[in-house]
């Protein structure tokens, strides 16, 4: 019932309130995922890889680290992960909860990857990411990070898989624009 309700607003006159309130009911509250973080160059060179696990309990995250021994990894909450093109802010997809969010009118419409999305701001103090939210079921397509008025890193989904009953992305890959190089992460368990 709530998926066709939400599938209802999203078709229609949806608020960015309730495009971000759909994305954020599609993330698990409690959830254990497991992956592969892969910078790699261009060509697709892989150039550093980390083994990962995510937990979200309550309302907390955290993120456990390994490299290819096995060995945990320490690493800050603050800028990218090990010289990655991944963030905190990427894997936790805090945006999703701040408060200051409105419609890029310039953008309406936009497709990404075959899907017609509704595109919204998000403002947290200096900080401003742009999502592209799929109209039909609130699915979060994409998301830009911008400094000084310009976009600086992408986040999209390539790949979706279902785990149990729900479906998810199981492949991000994340850039840093200009960098040279771009960052995959693989969902490989969610439990």
């Amino acid at each position: 019932m709530m998926a066709l309700i939400a599938s209802f607003l999203l078709a229609t006159n949806a608020t960015p309130q309730e495009l971000v309130a759909s994305c954020r009911s599609m993330i698990p509250a409690d959830a254990e995922l497991e992956g592969r973080i892969v910078l790699r160059s261009r060509k697709g060179i892989a150039q550093a890889e980390y083994g990962y696990v995510l937990k979200r309990h309550g309302g907390e995250t955290a993120l456990t680290l390994r490299d290819a021994s096995g060995q945990e990894v320490p690493f800050g909450k603050e800028g990218s992960i090990l010289g990655t093109d991944v963030t905190w802010s990427d894997l936790t997809l805090d945006y999703l909860w701040w408060d200051d969010v409105s419609f890029d009118a310039e953008r309406e419409g936009e497709t990404v990857h075959g899907q017609v999305c509704a595109v919204v701001v998000m403002r947290k103090g200096d900080r401003v990411v742009r999502v592209w939210v799929d109209r039909k079921t609130g699915a979060l397509m994409q998301a830009e990070e911008f400094s000084g008025g310009k976009p600086v890193r992408r986040l999209w989904g390539t790949r979706l898989k279902k785990f149990g009953d729900r479906w998810m992305a199981n492949v991000l890959e994340v850039e840093t624009l200009g960098s040279g190089h771009r960052t995959k992460i693989t969902v490989e368990k969610l439990k």
